[in-house]
């Protein structure tokens, strides 16, 4: 089916050099004998496929990627796998096409694409981070520990995906199995030796994940997101669940610091170990990971790691007390495959500014102004806690700037226009990605998040029409020891408005305002 191109990276040398289709099939059921054929590689895209490919023709919401069989045929597929409804329309126009039919063909995607391509994470050590935030911010932390400690490494997540030094397009956060398999199977060719992925609910329950082999999974948290996909939170932890099975791995890290991850730590029946950054005044937890003299450097952090593999010095560039969660959990998660601790966390604390997660964009005046991407209530709520002790370390006000998304979980607006509204001193709300819906429609809903603050405790809130002008707002509203927090789009470049992508990047307008403002 058109449309789920990683940006076409391939095994130069597929590995083998090509598989007999019944050999990478066994051991499942089929409902029809099994082609006889040999494969290199597999696709979901017709408009992908190579001279020996496997072509995967699913059902969607909208059509069935079988009415593309004939691109897929003229592009030289070997043979295609699909459902009973797509086996009648393929064999109806070329009725000599080797066909590999199961009821529910997503569902084997995974293990077959694995399979295509040699089993490639049974030859890589792979990190798998899930979680509602900081999954990015892990990934980019453990690659940089992985690194420091002498491996080879790939990173695959939603700003980049990465094979040694060299970067590759990022389409969404984890990739289709197809691709996904055949990126790992780049890595290998490539000498890669250990992997940072991210791995998504939606990547989990549609079969993304599939056939890979995690050395170990981290949860970092559950927050209040993608409950447009998913029917209730119950359900959404039961997805990220799932990671934490013999299916996926053999052990487990996991962050304490939420009921979720309590829950999960006592249910799973694999090895775990357990971390947990406890607030200033809170209780402490009994975790295995736990830092000790915390103590903040510049925006950053410096601290004490101490572990079930030993004692470490380390740090993190990045400001926000969940930040030095990200980076316990990098730390663990290294020498959980296999990196030396101290390497790792020097690695882990020498990590500069992970694009759009508390990125800081330079200000003649002084004025601190970070671009992050949180976009869920309890993101929005961490990234504001670091603005506020931002804000009173400089004796500043704190001025936010907040939009939500269109066709995405419409119960998290209000939520995320209240906690703006309780933690910052001046709130500017404004437009996100609106895709199809109506923007203003969207900024009243979370408006009506804004009244629940009682007035004596509620910021300044104004509302602004245009994402450019909210901003172009808060600057001119700024003095030199505020705090600026533009928060939502992060790292994207570009704002979806009706099916059209316009260029839009939070960090490019604040620098020319702010230009434009000395």
């Amino acid at each position: 089916m058109p449309g789920s191109s990683n940006g076409g990276e391939r095994p130069l040398r597929p590995i083998p050099v090509s598989r007999s289709l019944p050999a990478i099939t066994g051991g499942y059921d089929w409902l029809e004998e099994i082609p006889d054929v040999t494969v290199c590689g597999i696709t979901l895209d017709s408009r992908s496929v190579l001279q020996g490919d496997l072509y995967c023709a699913l059902p969607g919401a909208n059509t069935h990627g079988a009415r593309f069989a004939a691109e897929a045929v003229s592009r030289g597929c070997v043979a295609i796998l699909t459902d009973p409804v797509g086996r009648d329309l393929i064999l109806a126009e070329f009725p000599t096409c080797p066909v590999l039919v199961c009821d529910d063909p997503r569902s084997r995607l995974g293990y077959v694409s694995s399979a295509v391509y040699g089993h490639p994470s049974r030859s890589l050590r792979i990190i798998g981070i899930t979680g509602t935030d900081g999954k990015t911010t892990t990934a980019m932390l453990a690659e940089a520990g992985l690194r420091e400690a002498g491996f080879a490494t790939g990173l695959i997540g939603t700003i980049a995906t990465r094979i040694g030094d060299d970067h590759l397009k990022a389409v969404r956060t984890t990739p289709e199995a197809p691709d996904l398999h055949a990126t790992l199977a780049v890595m290998v060719e490539r000498g890669v030796q250990a992997v940072a992925m991210e791995v998504s609910s939606h990547a989990i329950a549609l079969g993304r994940v599939s056939g890979v082999r995690f050395d170990v999974a981290v949860f970092t948290n559950l927050g209040h997101d993608h409950l447009d996909f998913h029917i209730d939170q119950e359900e959404y932890f039961a997805v990220k669940a799932r990671l934490f099975s013999d299916e996926f791995t053999d052990r487990a890290i996991i962050c304490i610091d939420d009921e979720w991850g309590e829950r999960l730590a006592e249910s799973v029946a694999i090895p775990v170990e357990s971390y947990s950054v406890a607030p200033a005044g809170s209780p402490r937890k009994s975790a295995d990971w736990v830092v000790a003299d915390l103590a903040i450097v510049d925006v950053g952090w410096q601290f004490q790691i101490s572990g079930p593999r030993g004692v470490s010095v380390a740090g993190c560039r990045l400001p926000g007390l969940f930040n030095v969660r990200n980076a316990l959990a990098a730390v663990a998660a290294s020498s959980a495959i296999g990196a030396d601790l101290q390497l790792a966390s020097r690695g882990v604390a020498e990590c500069m500014a992970v694009p759009g997660r508390m990125e800081p964009v330079e200000a003649a005046s002084g004025l601190a102004v970070l671009v992050d991407y949180a976009h869920t209530p309890d993101a929005v709520a961490r990234a504001l806690g670091v603005g506020q002790e931002l804000a009173s370390h400089r004796g500043g006000r704190l001025l936010a700037v907040v939009g939500c998304g269109g066709n995405r979980d419409r119960g998290k607006r209000p939520l995320m226009g209240e906690v703006a509204a309780r933690l910052a001193d001046v709130v500017v709300i404004t437009d996100d990605n609106p895709r199809a819906e109506d923007p203003a429609q969207i900024r009243r809903e979370m408006m009506t998040g804004v009244a629940r603050v009682p007035a004596e405790l509620r910021a300044e809130v104004r509302e602004i029409a245009g994402r450019e002008d909210a901003l172009r707002e808060v600057v001119r509203m700024a003095s030199r020891d505020d705090v600026i927090l533009a928060l939502g789009k992060g790292h994207e470049t570009t704002q979806e408005i009706n099916g059209e992508f316009h260029p839009l990047d939070d960090r490019l307008v604040l620098a020319r305002v702010l230009a434009e403002s000395t």
